[in-house]
């Protein structure tokens, strides 16, 4: 008899706590999928933008992710402007794709001093450049990197909804709702 591995995707509720399982092993694996997942906004000229972040958090109870930015980046302008994300991460281990819509908040200043203080001094580097993030360059490297607790930020997604697709024999795809207390509802693959 066999044992079938991807069994929590038959049922609503198992699916959901795998759904959470793989954004909490994202957050302290390197190698986890969801640690480095796809960051989708509108640009402040109403175009999508796209880009790879690293999850630094996730809280089910809440049902909130983490990620760290520099406050001058492109993404932190266009969700001034638009206060609203989605992520996306692809499971190919697990034949699983993440959907995530988000409100963001952003953080900075002393709503963040005690992450910056406890960030090594090799990740302090990815936050203060100059010029700041996009500005165009005559040489590759003609950036300076210094490290600067004024530059970083954080964005706080609170999830709204939760649309997963599970790829096996049987397709499979539900949305959770935080509007309906994240009672899972099928949908159609």
């Amino acid at each position: 008899m066999t044992t079938d591995p991807f069994g929590w995707a038959r049922s609503l509720d198992t699916l959901f706590d795998q759904v959470w399982t793989r954004l909490s092993r994202g957050v302290h694996d390197r190698h986890a999928p969801a640690r480095h997942p796809t960051l989708a906004t509108v640009s402040t000229r109403g175009r999508p933008q796209a880009r790879t972040v690293v999850l630094r958090a996730a809280d089910k109870g809440n049902g909130t992710l983490l990620v760290y930015t520099d406050l001058q980046s492109h993404k932190v302008a266009e969700l001034q402007v638009s206060p609203f994300a989605a992520l996306h991460i692809w499971d190919s281990g697990a034949h699983l794709q993440i959907r995530l819509a988000a409100s963001v908040s952003i953080l900075t200043g002393t709503d963040v001093a005690e992450l910056w203080r406890d960030m090594p001094d090799h990740g302090r580097m990815a936050y203060g450049s100059t010029p700041s993030p996009g500005t165009p360059l005559s040489d590759a490297l003609g950036y300076n990197k210094i490290p600067d607790p004024e530059a970083f930020a954080v964005l706080h997604l609170t999830i709204e909804s939760i649309d997963v697709v599970h790829l096996g024999p049987d397709h499979r795809r539900a949305e959770y709702c935080r509007e309906g207390g994240w009672v899972g509802q099928w949908l159609a693959p």
